[in-house]
């Protein structure tokens, strides 16, 4: 009854009186072992309560050790996520990707199972900075990962989505080859291309371009993968835009 009382406090959202909880639970049981214990052992009622008074200030010196506990690794977790994130987009950011990357090539190459990656830029984005401001272009930014990682998340959350530059996004596909990629490619490339944001009652039309390709037997590392899917991207861009190019 004890457990199932401390594990209620702990499942229980709010933070208010959480401390005064845990010790109402504490001493509550804590006298009760105790009352069993002068029972079975014939102690005196002044043991009894000196031993349930040591115990009430061993669960304080507890609690205490366990909340500072708690905290740091709370804090460890929130700078984690801060240098695995872009802070604009939330998206994973290139440190993360360089981390996933190569782990998920050494799984590709140890059990000879497939890899893909897609890149896409946004179209002519400098404009968009030069026409209407920096601001504007973060919030096309935002928009713009809010949408692919949406895309991802209702196919399949396993892909994982990067904001690897500027206005560059990386989506690696762990187990996909080349044809298992086109659906989620171009259901984001549809999502993406002509998409409306308001700018303080302004709309915008962006336009993107996107390189594809998938691990060969003649990559050797990571980055073989990334300059292919790097050079389709630009073939994209310098053959028109609004464009996928795939090999």
């Amino acid at each position: 009854m004890s457990y199932e009382s401390f594990n209620h406090i702990r499942r229980m959202q709010e933070e208010d009186h959480r401390f005064a909880r845990y010790m109402m639970v504490g001493v509550v049981y804590g006298g009760l072992m105790w009352f069993f214990v002068m029972v079975k052992f014939n102690l005196t009622l002044a043991t009894f309560y000196e031993e349930w008074f040591y115990l009430v200030i061993f669960e304080i010196l507890l609690y205490s050790y366990v909340n500072m506990i708690l905290r740091d690794s709370k804090l460890k977790m929130h700078l984690l996520e801060f240098a695995n994130h872009d802070a604009l987009t939330k998206a994973e950011n290139y440190a993360a990707y360089m981390t996933e990357i190569q782990y998920e090539f050494e799984v590709c190459q140890r059990n000879k199972l497939h890899l893909s990656m897609m890149m896409f830029d946004i179209d002519h984005f400098k404009k968009v900075n030069d026409t209407y401001g920096h601001l504007a272009g973060d919030k096309v930014l935002q928009h713009v990962a809010d949408v692919a990682q949406t895309v991802i998340n209702a196919n399949d959350p396993k892909v994982k989505f990067y904001r690897t530059g500027g206005e560059e996004f990386n989506v690696v596909f762990p187990g996909y080859d080349m044809d298992s990629t086109k659906d989620i490619v171009n259901e984001i490339f549809m999502a993406l291309n002509h998409l409306e944001i308001d700018i303080n009652g302004k709309k915008i039309y962006i336009t993107i371009s996107m390189g594809v390709s998938t691990v060969t037997a003649k990559d050797v590392q990571p980055n073989d993968l990334y300059s292919r899917v790097d050079d389709n991207l630009y073939h994209s861009k310098n053959n028109g835009r609004m464009q996928i190019t795939a090999f």
